[in-house]
């Protein structure tokens, strides 16, 4: 049983740590290319069009990464929470029963039969 619980301790500390250094992965790139654009954008002196493009790039470079680190940790926690056993466990509720109506239903129309198969 110690044995388990130990394992248990060691994964969850691996999975810490890869977290922890996952996320400065993603806060240094996000800070470098964030340094690149203020950069090219002080050196460019004042050209509008080229220092939309170089903050539209670092812009698609910063969000990209983000979405990439955050969707990549989620499918990697629901991929070890299944792994686990970790699902939810779902009461049944009882069936809902339709309260008798005073007025029948009227029957459904009959469906047309589809048409005849054409031979070549």
């Amino acid at each position: 049983m110690s044995g388990n619980v130990a394992r248990v301790i060691r994964d969850t500390e691996l999975e810490k740590d890869r977290a922890r250094y996952g996320l400065l992965a993603v806060v240094v790139s996000i800070l470098a290319i964030s340094g690149v654009a203020i950069f090219g954008v002080w050196r460019l002196d004042g050209d509008k069009a080229v220092i939309v493009g170089v903050l539209t790039a670092a812009f698609t470079a910063v969000s990209s990464m983000t979405t990439a680190y955050l969707g990549i940790k989620a499918v990697s926690n629901t991929a070890q929470s299944m792994a686990r056993g970790d699902r939810p466990h779902r009461e049944s509720a009882p069936a809902a029963t339709p309260a008798p109506s005073a007025t029948p239903e009227p029957a459904p129309a009959a469906s047309p039969e589809p048409p005849a198969q054409r031979t070549p």
